[in-house]
């Protein structure tokens, strides 16, 4: 049976930039080594499976190495490839039900937005190889239930950037989220998420990681909608509103492939 695959790119209105992830529509159940081996294969830094159930959506995620506890490119590329193949009119919120929760994607004015938890970090002690792996003074340390959290001071800073990825696979056992306030008007805060324990030296755009980054910028900026931009080499640009315990991003997307797995 041939299975529809695409490939998005996610956070962009442009081809080529933003970040990508597959999209598989599944017929049937798929174990889990069978879904790991095609993300693998697809080889971007997720791939998202679908299924529909009765009440909605069923949505997994996996990175080439390991399935994913929650992602916002993949979903926000997920309900693109559902709303834009006409499985799901424009009109209609997508339910979707994954290991890190009830999601909902809603199409609105040409974004998409994700409704998603809010996820809190708390300061924490950083260790030496933390520190010694980013190579940048830090302002601040926090820690989520994913990730760490570090405020640097400058764009310039952030945007230069080179880390020690061997080390930062043994200091960290996800991820880190580095950012700071944005030198430029159109943005309240940029950053960047670097994941090699993933197997990820640097994802392009990470939804998820503003579940952390919204709530800590609203306190900070005493503000609760915000213009984000995620600055890695590709890049990629995030709406964030934070409301109560959820936090909503919105984002674009655009179609690279289209076509079917033979296996």
């Amino acid at each position: 049976m041939n299975i529809p695959v695409f490939q998005i790119d996610a956070f962009t209105d442009k081809p080529f930039i933003g970040n990508p992830a597959a999209v598989c529509l599944l017929m049937e159940e798929k174990s889990d080594e069978w879904m790991l081996n095609v993300a693998r294969e697809m080889n971007c830094s997720e791939t998202a499976f679908l299924l529909n159930k009765e009440m909605g959506i069923s949505l997994r995620w996996f990175s080439p190495k390991t399935e994913v506890g929650l992602c916002g490119h993949a979903t926000l590329a997920s309900a693109h490839v559902l709303w834009e193949k006409g499985i799901v009119p424009r009109n209609e919120e997508i339910l979707f039900f994954t290991k890190g929760g009830l999601l909902t994607a809603q199409y609105k004015e040409g974004w998409i937005e994700l409704n998603f938890p809010a996820i809190e970090e708390k300061k924490v002690l950083p260790s030496e190889i933390l520190l010694d792996a980013l190579k940048v003074p830090v302002l601040y340390v926090g820690k989520s239930k994913y990730d760490y959290l570090v405020e640097i001071e400058t764009e310039e800073i952030l945007k230069d950037m080179n880390p020690d990825f061997e080390t930062l696979k043994i200091a960290v056992p996800r991820g880190v989220i580095v950012t700071c306030q944005s030198d430029r008007p159109k943005y309240d805060f940029i950053s960047r998420f670097f994941v090699p324990s993933l197997g990820i030296n640097e994802d392009p755009v990470t939804g998820s990681a503003h579940c952390v980054l919204g709530p800590y910028w609203q306190k900070k900026l005493n503000k609760s909608e915000l213009i984000a931009y995620q600055a890695s080499e590709r890049g990629g640009v995030i709406k964030v509103k934070i409301d109560d315990d959820r936090v909503y991003i919105s984002g674009k997307a655009v179609t690279i492939t289209d076509g079917v797995l033979l296996v």
